[in-house]
């Protein structure tokens, strides 16, 4: 894992450094900073928008009495989205606006719910479907109560 999030962190900044260079050789320094400025932008009012939505969706679902897993997902793409669209570069906008835009968000989330369904099933990943806050005093396995004791 450390070495994937090193590769990204590496890898991704030096292709975008190299695509922003490209472009300005191309198009000029003045017009590639006004597209980068302009779509932190649009991203940032694009992000909120979706925010606000993807929020009252949650509710809806949490209202009905369902758990919002799909909704609470697309959440954290809409919030990577935003974040991607707030990095300098025309790669990380990309990924940024295909995570914003309704669509392929609704593809992207089928895709990961997909992936961690599989992960479930061949028992690579658990989950749990206990209480982790309920607290039962006559078990050998409940913790251990801490005592609040005042120093005089």
């Amino acid at each position: 894992m450390f070495s994937k999030l090193l590769l990204l962190f590496t890898l991704v900044p030096a292709v975008e450094l190299y695509v922003l260079i490209k472009a300005g050789q191309q198009i000029g320094t003045i017009n590639t900073l006004a597209i980068i400025i302009f779509t932190g932008i649009l991203g940032a009012a694009f992000a909120k928008s979706q925010g606000a939505q993807i929020i009252f969706k949650i509710r809806a679902t949490m209202q009905l009495g369902q758990v919002p897993g799909r909704e609470l997902l697309e959440g954290a793409m809409i919030l990577v989205g935003g974040v991607l669209l707030l990095t300098p570069g025309f790669i990380t906008d990309f990924l940024g606006f295909l995570l914003l835009i309704p669509y392929s968000r609704a593809l992207l989330t089928n895709l990961a719910l997909a992936h961690f369904k599989n992960k479930l099933q061949a028992g690579q990943w658990y989950y749990s479907t206990g209480d982790f806050y309920e607290h039962d005093p006559n078990s050998q396995n409940s913790y251990p109560q801490i005592e609040n004791k005042k120093k005089d």
